[in-house]
């Protein structure tokens, strides 16, 4: 984390180790290098911030998902927390253009396997997390985007927002324990229908099949998940708390039973001739030619 320079109540704050900024209105900038994280009292945003690279998930970002989302569980204050994208676009998954990411692809198997599981871990500790969390999504959600916004409590989409899961055109399985959180949203035909096709599922089509909780306007998300965060901060705490983890405990019962080759699979289909590929016409963007091999 970078260190920053803010005023609070009129008094230059400075802060080399942590990177906060403390501003006038109470909120609370803390500055990873690729998120941001903006508190204020119980509301907590977290915002993907790498517009340069369409909010691409790189694997310093997956680590930095894993920590702040783990700070979270002593942090008695943060009761939601929105998760949001920089410049009006959620994210578009997985940056395979990141040298720590082409390990996971390349690298020899222990850097492989350390690599693989970023993911997973990122999604599980957000899923896991104390306070409630709320992903305001704009633009596209692809991929590993799809696994984040699906390992928060509710998504709120804008109108002309879409989720897609091209994994399996890239020759790969769709990991990071994603399938059983689909599986309790959609069911399994709609989860083999966006896996399998590999195609845009629009904003309205993931409110009707029950991957969103809301559609509004575009532009407007981070507004409608900040209403939906001040009606669930008039509750009681504990039992909201308590309602959450009941949930999310009996629902995901049996998910890591399922899944826990998952990281494993993903690793072994980036050995195949299918994935070498995928990744290629990807690149060259152009139709793959599968072979089975």
């Amino acid at each position: 984390m970078q260190g920053k320079v803010g005023i609070y109540k009129n008094t230059i704050y400075l802060n080399f180790q942590s990177g906060l900024t403390y501003f006038e209105n109470g909120e609370v900038s803390m500055k990873y290098q690729h998120l941001e994280v903006i508190s204020a009292g119980p509301i907590v945003k977290v915002i993907l911030s790498r517009p340069g690279t369409l909010n691409t998930l790189s694997a310093r970002m997956l680590k930095e998902l894993s920590e702040v989302a783990s700070s979270f569980q002593s942090n008695r204050v943060a009761r939601v927390v929105i998760l949001t994208g920089a410049k009006g676009m959620f994210s578009a998954g997985l940056d395979l253009k990141d040298p720590e990411v082409q390990k996971m692809l390349s690298g020899n198997m222990g850097e492989r396997r350390e690599r693989v599981t970023l993911g997973p871990l990122a999604c599980r500790t957000w899923e896991e997390s104390r306070p409630v969390t709320i992903a305001a999504i704009e633009g596209f959600c692809i991929g590993g985007g799809v696994s984040l916004a699906i390992s928060c409590d509710f998504r709120i989409m804008g109108q002309s927002a879409f989720m897609r899961i091209p994994e399996i055109d890239l020759g790969l399985n769709y990991s990071w324990g994603s399938i059983p959180r689909l599986l309790h949203l959609i069911g399994p035909a709609k989860t083999k229908e966006i896996i399998l096709l590999s195609e845009r599922v629009s904003a309205e089509k993931c409110l009707l099949w029950g991957l969103a909780e809301e559609v509004v306007p575009d532009h407007s998300t981070l507004e409608a998940a900040t209403v939906m965060a001040e009606k669930i901060l008039k509750k009681p705490p504990i039992p909201v708390t308590m309602t959450k983890q009941a949930v999310t405990n009996i629902s995901t019962a049996l998910d890591r039973a399922g899944i826990y080759m998952d990281a494993d699979q993903f690793l072994l289909t980036t050995y195949t001739e299918d994935h070498k590929e995928g990744l290629t016409s990807f690149m060259e963007k152009r139709k793959p030619r599968f072979k089975g091999k």
